[in-house]
C-alpha cells in the first residue's frame, strides 16, 4: 500500500526589509539579526555601512528622494532611537528634534507612496515617562507620560506624535511603535549605560526603582516577528519579562550603590546641566529612580520570546562599559586626562560628586 506524502508547508517567501540608519554600529547589530532568516535588508544610510548581506542605499532619510529606495520594500524599519549619546550630543538640542521630526515625516510620506505595507519606528519605553506612581509593569497602551520638555526622550515623544498624526492620513500604511526597555548589547551607548560606568552607582532616598532590559539581539527578532504578522498591534514593548530590584543590579553589577536625597541630586544635576558640564536635563535622573517598566504581552502572544532575561542584560551591560569612566559626566580617556570626550548621564556626574563627598568625609584630619 503506497502512502500518500504529508503536505509540506511552503516557506514564506523572502521579504525586503529596509532599515534607516543602518550603518552605524547599532544599525549593523539589528541588520545582522534582521537578515538571520534569508530576508533581504536594505539599508538607508548616507554610506555603505560593515554589515554583512545588507544591500545599500545612500540617501539621506530626509529627503524627498527617499520614496525611489522604497518602491519594492515591503516593511520599513526606522531607528528612531539612536543610542549613540557621544553623537547625539554633539548636535545642537533644537537641531537634533527638528532633524529626528523631519526624519520620520519625510519617510512615513515616502513609504505610503512607494505602497510600503508596514512602518515599524522604534523608539524607547522612556516614552511612558518614569513616575514615582507608575505600576510595574504599565501596561503597553499607557498613556505617554514624560515629564521632559527637553532632552533626547522628549525628542522620542516628538518623533512618536508627528508619525502617529501622519499615519491617519495614509491609512494603508501600517504603524507600529516599538518601545524597548533599556537597551544592551553592540552599539549602545545611552544615559542607562553610561550610569553603570560611575564609580557608583547612583539611587535616591526615597524611590524603588524597578529595572528593565533589552538586549539588541532580541529587539531585532522582535522587529522580524512584527514585519511577519498580517494585524500586528499599533504599540508593542520589546523588554525580558520582569524587572530587577536595586538591590538586584547591584548585587549582579557588582557596583556599590551611594544614595543621596532627591533634592540633592537634582540640584546638583540641574547646576551640572546650567553649566553645561552635562548637555541632558536634571529630569534624567528620573529613570534611574523611578520606574518604567513594560512586559512585552504582545509581542509573546505572537510567538516571540527573549532570549536574554534581566540578569543576563545586566552581565551584557558590565561587559560593554568595560573600560569606560564617566567622571563628572565625562568619559576618560587614557591619553586624555581632562576627559574631552562625550558627555555622560547626570547620575554619572552627580554619582562621582557625590562619591567625592563620601570621601572627603571619610579622610582623617590632620
Amino acid at each position: 500500500m503506497s502512502s500518500v506524502p504529508s503536505a509540506v508547508a511552503p516557506r514564506p517567501r523572502p521579504m525586503r526589509l529596509a532599515l534607516t540608519r543602518a550603518a552605524t554600529p547599532f544599525g549593523t547589530a539589528v541588520a545582522g539579526g534582521l537578515g538571520s532568516r534569508g530576508d533581504v535588508v536594505v539599508g538607508l544610510d548616507v554610506s555603505p555601512g560593515t554589515a554583512p548581506r545588507v544591500v545599500w542605499r545612500q540617501v539621506d532619510i530626509r529627503s524627498p528622494q527617499v520614496v525611489s529606495t522604497l518602491e519594492d520594500v515591503d516593511v520599513l524599519v526606522h531607528l528612531a532611537l539612536e543610542p549613540d549619546l557621544t553623537t547625539a550630543l554633539e548636535e545642537q538640542p533644537a537641531a537634533r528634534r527638528t532633524r529626528r521630526t523631519e526624519e520620520v515625516r519625510t519617510l512615513a510620506t515616502a513609504a505610503a507612496a512607494a505602497g510600503v505595507r508596514r512602518l515599524l519606528v522604534v523608539t524607547s519605553g522612556m516614552v511612558h515617562g518614569a513616575r514615582q506612581d507608575n505600576p510595574v509593569p504599565l501596561p503597553e497602551d499607557s498613556p505617554l507620560r514624560s515629564d521632559d520638555t527637553e532632552g533626547l526622550v522628549a525628542e522620542l515623544v516628538a518623533v512618536e506624535r508627528t508619525v502617529t498624526d501622519l499615519a491617519t492620513l495614509h491609512p494603508t500604511l501600517e504603524l507600529t511603535l516599538v518601545r524597548p526597555g533599556a537597551l544592551v548589547g553592540p552599539g549602545v551607548d545611552t544615559m542607562i549605560t553610561r550610569h553603570f560606568e560611575a564609580p557608583r552607582l547612583l539611587t535616591m532616598r526615597g524611590t524603588l526603582p524597578a529595572w528593565s532590559f533589552c538586549h539588541v539581539d532580541d529587539l531585532a527578532a522582535a522587529l522580524l516577528v512584527l514585519a511577519r504578522e498580517t494585524d500586528a498591534p499599533g504599540e508593542v514593548a520589546v523588554a525580558a519579562w520582569g524587572s530587577l530590584t536595586q538591590e538586584q543590579v547591584e548585587q549582579r553589577s557588582g557596583m556599590r550603590g551611594i544614595e543621596l536625597s532627591a533634592a540633592a541630586a537634582r540640584a546638583a544635576a540641574d547646576r551640572l546641566h546650567r553649566l553645561r558640564v552635562i548637555p541632558v536635563p536634571a529630569s534624567d535622573l528620573a529613570y534611574i529612580a523611578h520606574p518604567w517598566v513594560t512586559d512585552p504581552h504582545r509581542l509573546a502572544a505572537l510567538g516571540w520570546q527573549p532570549s536574554h532575561d534581566n540578569l543576563a542584560c545586566v552581565d551584557a551591560l558590565m561587559e560593554q562599559v568595560r573600560g569606560h569612566h564617566a567622571v563628572m559626566a565625562r568619559r576618560l580617556r587614557s591619553r586624555d586626562a581632562v576627559g574631552a570626550a562625550a558627555a555622560g548621564a547626570a547620575s554619572a556626574a552627580v554619582a562621582v560628586l557625590a562619591t567625592a563627598s563620601l570621601m572627603r568625609r571619610r579622610r582623617p584630619r590632620a
